[in-house]
C-alpha cells in the first residue's frame, strides 16, 4: 500500500473529457488514455505529468478543486478523483462508432498513464468499472500501475478480460532506497514484482517497464533486475535511461541530494553533461539488449530520439531500429501479413572506443 499523506488535498474532477487519444503509439503502448484522476499520490520526481497541458493549462481548476498553487511542485499532494468515470465510458462505447488502430498503439487503450489507476482504494474503484467497461466492449487494454498487489483485488475482472487486459509496472531499479528517494510514496520494487508474479500465476498477461534506469546502475545491477523481472514472466520488458531535460529532472536530483542518496544525485546531476548523458544511455541500452538476449528475455527499447541525434552512424541505425520495430507482445497484436512491419533484425551497437 502507498503511504498515507497528512497533507494530501483531495477532490472531485470536473473534466467531462473520457477517452483521449494518445501519442504513446509511438512506444508501442496505445492509441487512446483514460486516467482515473489528476494528480498522483507517489509524487514521482521524474514524472513528466505535471509539465503537460494536463496540469500546465489548468491551474484555475487546480486551485478551485484543491488549492494548488503550483501543480508541479505540488505533484504528490493531490488527487482529484473522476468518480463515475466507469459508467460514462460505457455509454460513450456504446455511441462510439470509429476506432483508431495504428500500426504500433494497435487501438490498445492506456488505464492510467497520467496517474496510478491503483493508488488507493477510491481510484481502485474507479479503474475497475474502466477496466469493465472496455474489455466488455472489446477494447484492448493495458493497465500500468505501481501497486499490483492492491489490482489484485480486481483479479476477477481481469480474469473475466481474458485476452483483452495485460497489467504492468514501472520497476526502474532493485535498490529500494534510490527508488524511494525519487518515488517517495510508491509501493518498493519487490512489492511490485510481487504483485506482477501473482496476476502471471492467475493466467494474467503482465508487462514491466524498466523506466528510468539510473546513471548509478552498472551492468551487474541490470543484470539481477533482469533475472528477477524475468520470474513475472513478462510477454515484454520496456526500457528507457533517464532523460536528463526539464523541471522534473531538477525535482529529481534535489529529491536524491534531500534523501541522502548523495551518489545518485551526483551521478543524475553529471547527466547535464550531453557527452555523459550520451554515454550512460548508450550503455544502458546496449547492456540491457545484451542481457535480455542472454537470459532468453522480451525485451523492447526506449531510445530517446534526442540520443540519436547525437551518436554515430552505426549507433544511430541500431538505437533507430528499435524505435522502428513492434513490440514483442502477443497482447493485441492483429497485424496481417500484409500490414506487418519488416523484421528488423538485432544490430549489435559498437563498443566504446
Amino acid at each position: 500500500m502507498t503511504d498515507n499523506h497528512d497533507d494530501l488535498t483531495t477532490g472531485e474532477d470536473p473534466t467531462k473529457a473520457i477517452l483521449s487519444e494518445s501519442g504513446l503509439n509511438s512506444k508501442h503502448l496505445c492509441d487512446y488514455v483514460v486516467n482515473v484522476a489528476t494528480g498522483c499520490r507517489h509524487g514521482c520526481k521524474f514524472c513528466y505529468v505535471p509539465s503537460t497541458p494536463n496540469i500546465r493549462t489548468r491551474p484555475d481548476m487546480l486551485k478551485e478543486q484543491a488549492d494548488v498553487e503550483n501543480g508541479q511542485k505540488e505533484w504528490g499532494n493531490y488527487v482529484l478523483y473522476r468518480d463515475g468515470l466507469g459508467e460514462r465510458l460505457d455509454g460513450h462505447l456504446d455511441r462510439k462508432w470509429k476506432w483508431r488502430e495504428t500500426d504500433r498503439g494497435q487501438g490498445v487503450v492506456g488505464v492510467s498513464f497520467s496517474t496510478d489507476c491503483y493508488m488507493d482504494g477510491r481510484a481502485g474503484e474507479i479503474t475497475r468499472n474502466v477496466v469493465e467497461a472496455l474489455t466488455n466492449h472489446e477494447k484492448y487494454t493495458r493497465v500500468l500501475t505501481r501497486n499490483p498487489i492492491l489490482a489484485l483485488q480486481d483479479l476477477d475482472v481481469f480474469q473475466e478480460a481474458g485476452e483483452y487486459v495485460t497489467i504492468g509496472s514501472s520497476i526502474p531499479c532493485m535498490d529500494a532506497d534510490q527508488v524511494g528517494a525519487i518515488e517517495p510514496s510508491a509501493p518498493t520494487p519487490n512489492h511490485r514484482l510481487r504483485g506482477l508474479k501473482e496476476f502471471n500465476e492467475h493466467g494474467i498477461q503482465t508487462f514491466v517497464s524498466m523506466s528510468p534506469t539510473y546513471p548509478t546502475m552498472e551492468y551487474e545491477d541490470l543484470e539481477v533486475q533482469l533475472k528477477r523481472v524475468g520470474e513475472c514472466d513478462p510477454a515484454v520488458i520496456f526500457h528507457e535511461p533517464i532523460n536528463p531535460r526539464g523541471a522534473n529532472f531538477e525535482m529529481t536530483v534535489e529529491a536524491a541530494r534531500e534523501a541522502g542518496q548523495t551518489e545518485l544525485a551526483d551521478s543524475l546531476d553529471a547527466l547535464r553533461d550531453r557527452e555523459r548523458w550520451v554515454e550512460y544511455s548508450t550503455n544502458h541500452l546496449r547492456w540491457v539488449q545484451e542481457i535480455g538476449r542472454d537470459l532468453d528475455l522480451p525485451v523492447h527499447l526506449w531510445p530517446d530520439k534526442q540520443l540519436i541525434k547525437h551518436v554515430d552512424e552505426d549507433t544511430a541505425t541500431w538505437l533507430q531500429s528499435w524505435r522502428d520495430r513492434q513490440s514483442p507482445e502477443e497482447f493485441a497484436d492483429r497485424t496481417t501479413p500484409e500490414k506487418s512491419p519488416p523484421d528488423i533484425p538485432d544490430i549489435r551497437v559498437p563498443e566504446p572506443s
